[in-house]
């Protein structure tokens, strides 16, 4: 899949904003750290965690000049599938994130509780990707972190 492929389809091209991108990362530094937050529910952790995975995810599609469509059904799905374009990231992972995605819709529109399992995977995933994403803009695209 090619990134270009799914312009007006799911995506839309945009001029990256380090200001934006800069937001997107301190947001789920902050969402991380709410996962960790033990007196709150567990679907509230995975909540924070999963937001993080979304946000790292949007920011590293616009620190490669895209958006995701949100007025489009499916765009935390493809937020998620364009990690292999936008940060290289392994569909082994990729698989895991969109597993986590379909628990959360699970979660959200059925009320299932949210297994202690799949708390720790989902901090564990944005943790990963948090530390992947700043890498790759560091080595690819440094002026989005100044």
């Amino acid at each position: 899949m090619n990134l270009e492929n799914l312009l007006g389809i799911s995506l839309e091209e945009i001029i990256a904003d380090k200001v934006r991108i800069k937001r997107l990362l301190e947001a789920a530094e902050r969402n991380i750290a709410d996962s960790h937050v033990t007196e709150i529910s567990a679907e509230n952790r995975f909540d924070a965690a999963y937001k993080a995975i979304i946000q790292l995810s949007n920011a590293a599609l616009q620190a490669n000049g895209y958006r995701a469509l949100t007025s489009k059904p499916g765009h935390h799905m493809t937020l998620i599938q364009t990690l292999k374009q936008t940060v290289n990231l392994d569909i082994q992972t990729i698989i895991v994130l969109d597993a986590l995605r379909k628990q959360r819709n699970v979660a959200d529109y059925s009320g299932d509780m949210v297994p202690d399992i799949a708390v720790s995977e989902c901090v564990t995933q944005a943790e990963n990707l948090l530390r992947l994403v700043k890498q790759w803009l560091e080595g690819n695209e440094a002026k989005m972190l100044d």
